[in-house]
């Protein structure tokens, strides 16, 4: 048999009264156990009452030395204790991180490109101040994206998401991207700077990637009816820089990703002879994450990236 209520009886049962029986054990004096839990004395004898009522034994007995425990109560205290010191800690205390010392992992939501531009530097940090912290990458449909969120699957999202919106998804923007051009140093056909009329004759690669910040470009060209020579499409970006390096193709790439690819191959970075729009690169995250210190620690690691840097 149980040494607490049976589960049947919990909607009725009173947790403050194991409180009332915690120091009233502690104390063997009804008055000084009111005093602790900040009670008038009558109002302690009613809730000892009530717990004498629940558990059906008389828990206490008044003798000339105090309250002393009956067998039943000295069978129930370590079980009391450890319910109110589980209440205390895993309950009402609030939580806290410590990176140093944290075994978490956390699940990021980024494009490849993403990955490409943060997440190094993003590790580097991670793996400085907390040794025993993981991180997993993930790369989601919009849809997915919002119900993993919801769900805590994914702890954060960093990128250019537009879908992700709602009262219910926090966000904090860190940083606003153009687009440039990439062509091979020494390209024949471009002196330094790249006209309306050689962008549409010279070749284009174009990535076609889940990312959305690609699909600015597309529609800001369908828009505007300019039609280049699309000689390559590709779904990866990771082809890019040697392709361009070894071709005369031109790239039209984010200018995060441009000058990336630009320490990677010998590739000259140009202006686009168009005024291309700029997006928002942004963190997201749920409600339901917001006030978790780990979260909010990992958020915190997250804009340091994209503060400036003074001179």
């Amino acid at each position: 048999m149980s040494s607490l209520p049976s589960i049947c009886h919990m909607d009725n049962f009173d947790l403050n009264l194991l409180r009332i029986f915690d120091a009233l054990r502690r104390h063997g004096h009804l008055g000084k156990a009111a005093e602790e839990l900040n009670l008038s004395q009558p109002a302690a004898s009613y809730a000892l009452k009530r717990l004498r009522e629940e558990l059906g034994d008389v828990l206490f007995v008044k003798t000339r030395s105090g309250m002393q425990p009956t067998p039943r109560a000295i069978q129930l205290a370590p079980v009391v204790q450890s319910v109110l010191a589980d209440i205390r800690e895993r309950v009402l205390k609030a939580p806290n991180f410590v990176p140093d010392k944290a075994q978490r992992t956390f699940t990021i939501a980024m494009s490849d490109v993403g990955e490409m531009v943060s997440l190094p530097r993003l590790l580097q940090r991670v793996t400085s101040l907390a040794p025993s912290v993981n991180v997993t990458t993930v790369s989601l449909a919009p849809k997915q994206l919002l119900t993993s969120l919801q769900r805590s699957e994914v702890d954060l999202a960093i990128g250019y998401f537009p879908d992700l919106d709602g009262v219910d998804v926090f966000q904090q923007h860190l940083v606003r991207h153009s687009f440039v051009c990439l062509v091979r140093q020494n390209h024949p056909a471009v002196q330094g700077r790249l006209t309306k009329k050689l962008f549409c004759e010279l070749p284009h690669a174009v990535v076609q990637v889940e990312g959305r910040r690609q699909e600015i470009v597309e529609r800001f060209l369908k828009e505007h009816g300019i039609q280049r020579r699309e000689v390559l499409h590709t779904p990866h970006f990771l082809s890019i820089p040697m392709t361009i390096a070894m071709t005369d193709l031109v790239v039209t790439v984010s200018s995060d990703v441009g000058e990336i690819f630009a320490r990677f191959a010998e590739l000259e970075i140009l202006d686009p002879p168009y005024k291309m729009p700029r997006f928002d690169v942004n963190q997201y995250w749920h409600r339901s994450q917001h006030d978790d210190p780990g979260n909010r620690w990992m958020r915190g690691l997250v804009r340091e990236l994209f503060v400036p840097i003074p001179d």
